[in-house]
């Protein structure tokens, strides 16, 4: 594939189960250092403390700091993912001002692991295999969003192969599906959703057996004959936005380097246009899943929405 070096790109917060915590809070527990203080100062006052107010004070002052570092640590990993999900994010770059065209998501939640299952990127899951329920990873539709009822799911989100395979152009869909069925295809869901201002969502998530049949089906690269799309070139918004956050010295956000083991390609249909309108492809590799963001917008699609799109579905799957 044409794109395997593409899978750092726009940064990405990681996703996180309590998206509704921000790193802000994470200082909220200081404001009761001042009444503890207070307390042990008090306590010196008292004839038969005083000799042992400065030990005290000695002690709680550490157990403030651990405390304080405590709620830091667990707040950050749900601060990153509330940030990008929010329109108001100003410092991702690729998405830097807040007037670009950002949905409002939900908050990102992951589904449950069955017990004892391991995580996808887990020392012990070397194949990066979901466990989790699939329909539970695929992102959610923005705040505002209609349905998009071409995305033939069933109540539980199951797409069949047939359903899908009506993304491609119809001479290239029988070998397409051979294709699924010799390689290992377990399972299609997705989801579909359109905009106020007329972009079209779709997004699938095939599980294979394993991460040796991801690699091995060919629908999601630059030779991918979507329906209605003349041909695929790179991203040229994402990769400028990759290679300006990759040469950038400070490197301190999640995903400024990778997507936590995802493979991320992200392509735009090149011009001239088959018709009046543009789509972008985002192909996302990790373990067992491939996910598929197809964004297709009249004149052009937006690079903002359609990145904050792909870079939240590669948390979930990460």
């Amino acid at each position: 594939m044409s794109e395997q070096t593409d899978t750092a790109a726009v940064p990405a917060p990681e996703p996180a189960p309590e998206a509704e915590a921000a790193a802000v809070p994470a200082v909220e527990p200081a404001p009761e250092a001042p009444e503890a203080v207070t307390e042990v100062t008090e306590a010196q006052e008292a004839p038969e403390a005083a000799a042992a107010a400065p030990k005290d004070r000695r002690r709680l002052f550490a157990a403030l700091r651990w405390t304080a570092a405590v709620v830091v640590f667990a707040t950050v990993g749900a601060g990153v993912a509330y940030g990008i999900t929010r329109p108001d994010r100003t410092d991702v770059p690729g998405l830097s001002t807040e007037d670009d065209g950002r949905w409002t998501f939900p908050a990102l939640s992951q589904p449950a692991l069955p017990a004892g299952a391991p995580v996808p990127q887990g020392p012990d899951n070397k194949d990066g295999t979901h466990y989790a329920q699939l329909t539970g990873l695929l992102v959610p539709a923005p705040k505002g969003a209609k349905a998009d009822d071409a995305v033939k799911a069933d109540k539980d989100g199951a797409v069949s192969p047939d359903a899908f395979l009506e993304e491609y152009a119809p001479d290239v869909r029988e070998k397409l599906k051979q294709s699924l069925e010799w390689d290992g295809l377990r399972q299609i869901v997705g989801r579909g959703w359109t905009t106020a201002d007329g972009t079209r969502t779709h997004v699938y998530l095939l599980r294979f057996h394993s991460s040796g049949f991801v690699d091995a089906f060919k629908g999601c690269d630059t030779n991918a004959r979507f329906g209605g799309v003349s041909a695929l070139d790179l991203d040229d918004a994402w990769s400028k936005a990759k290679n300006t956050q990759m040469n950038s010295t400070t490197l301190d956000f999640p995903g400024a380097a990778n997507f936590d083991g995802t493979d991320l390609s992200v392509y735009q249909e090149v011009k001239p246009l088959l018709g009046e309108e543009q789509s972008k492809i985002g192909c996302l590799r990790t373990g067992d899943v491939l996910g598929m963001v197809i964004q297709t917008r009249k004149g052009e699609v937006a690079p903002v929405p359609f990145h904050q799109t792909v870079i939240l579905q590669s948390q979930l799957l990460s």
